[in-house]
C-alpha cells in the first residue's frame, strides 16, 4: 500500500510540473518566437497567393493582394498564442514582383511589478520579396 502512494505522488508531481511549464510558456513572449512565426507565415502566405493563371500565361510571378491578406491572417491565427492580443498591419502588397511589407505587434497581459501595472509590446516589421529561379530555355 505504501508503494502505491509513492506512485500517486510521482504522478501528481509530474502533472503539477507540466502545468507550471505550460503556464510559464504561455506567459513568456520572446522576440525570436514572434519573428520566426511572422517570417514563416509570410512566406507560406505569399506562396499560396501566387496567381497561377497569370504565371502560366506570362511566365512572371505575381500574387493576389486579397488572397495574401486572407492566407496570412488565417495562418497567423492558427499558429499564434491565444493568450495575447495581436495587431496586424499590412502596409504594402506589390503584386508584381511579389513584395510585402507588414508589421505584427503583440500585446501581453498586464503584470503587476511592485505595485505598478506593466505591459510589454513586441513589434516585428518585415519586408518580404518572393524570388524564383527561372531556367533559360535553349
Amino acid at each position: 500500500m505504501k508503494e502505491s502512494f509513492w506512485g500517486y505522488l510521482i504522478i501528481i508531481l509530474g502533472v503539477l510540473t507540466l502545468s507550471v511549464i505550460l503556464l510559464f510558456n504561455d506567459v513568456t513572449n520572446t522576440n525570436d518566437q514572434n519573428y520566426y512565426l511572422v517570417k514563416e507565415v509570410t512566406e507560406a502566405a505569399m506562396i499560396d497567393a501566387i496567381d497561377i493563371a497569370y504565371y502560366r500565361q506570362t511566365g512572371i510571378l505575381a500574387i493576389n493582394k486579397d488572397k495574401f491578406a486572407e492566407n496570412f491572417i488565417r495562418r497567423y491565427a492558427e499558429s499564434a498564442s491565444a493568450g495575447k492580443t495581436y495587431n496586424i498591419k499590412i502596409y504594402d502588397v506589390v503584386e508584381q514582383p511579389p513584395k510585402v511589407s507588414l508589421s505584427v505587434s503583440s500585446k501581453s497581459n498586464v503584470f503587476n511589478f511592485t505595485g505598478t501595472a506593466e505591459t510589454f509590446d513586441i513589434i516585428n516589421k518585415i519586408d518580404a520579396i518572393l524570388e524564383s529561379r527561372e531556367q533559360a530555355e535553349d
